[in-house]
């Protein structure tokens, strides 16, 4: 009996032992964008801006920023006084998203920009620095848009990023100036396929990837659709 306790007690430690070393940014509960805790976080928000004549509880940017990122929240404007906690899923606790405003001007909304997107930009960006700044283009996508070719920076896969929409493996592109943006063309030639509104060509057509997902398309280059009704770059 005492050796099948002994187990028992080891068992136990190695579980818990585990559980501590378990790297924080890929717990489970830090990497799903759960509802309740948007929820919570809006309320928030709306409650702050009640509170403070209208202000936004967000960080400083630079006004030519990303639209996407532009608008972080300041979770310190809002725990404890309009929520308990910083939510599980929060780059500040750990987890995998930054929570950010969109809609500003109109009706703030709470948004999420998933961060392993940024993180595989700043892996790429790592290598193209090891390479003295320079990325051979292997395709000419569009207008200052290109594929780089990454057997020859060095990689023996080409780079791609789980999608936050579809769970596809989404490519990466370069500008002429060097930066990196993923690719959405196949989450957005699905996400046109099933969109009952119509379309205009020159019109930025991302808003059909977070009308009605939590997740933002962050770290991307404008689209918009051509004459056959098809996700094009729109890079101008």
């Amino acid at each position: 009996m005492k050796k099948i306790a002994d187990i028992f007690i080891m068992l136990t430690c190695l579980l818990l032992l585990s559980g501590c070393m378990y790297p924080e940014s890929e717990r489970a509960e830090n990497q799903i964008p759960y509802e309740e805790q948007l929820i919570t976080v809006q309320n928030a928000v709306n409650q702050y801006r009640g509170a403070s004549g209208n202000l936004l509880p967000i960080k400083t940017r630079d006004m030519d920023v990303d639209q996407f990122i532009k608008y972080p929240i300041d979770f310190s404007k809002l725990v404890p006084a309009h929520m308990a906690e910083v939510p599980p899923n929060a780059f500040e606790t750990g987890g995998i998203f930054q929570y950010v405003l969109m809609d500003v001007e109109e009706n703030p909304t709470v948004k999420l920009v998933d961060l392993r997107i940024a993180e595989a930009i700043r892996s790429i960006n790592i290598r193209k620095s090891a390479n003295a700044g320079q990325v051979p283009i292997s395709e000419i996508l569009a207008d200052n848009v290109y594929k780089f070719n990454h057997e020859a920076m060095g990689m023996k896969e080409e780079p791609t990023v789980v999608s936050p929409y579809s769970g596809r493996n989404l490519p990466f592109v370069i500008t002429g100036s060097g930066d990196i943006y993923v690719d959405y063309s196949m989450d957005l030639y699905t996400a046109i396929q099933e969109y009952d509104g119509e379309l205009k060509e020159g019109e930025d057509i991302r808003f059909l990837l977070y009308e009605k997902n939590p997740v933002v398309p962050a770290y991307s280059l404008p689209y918009t659709i051509d004459k056959n009704k098809e996700p094009v770059f729109n890079n101008k």
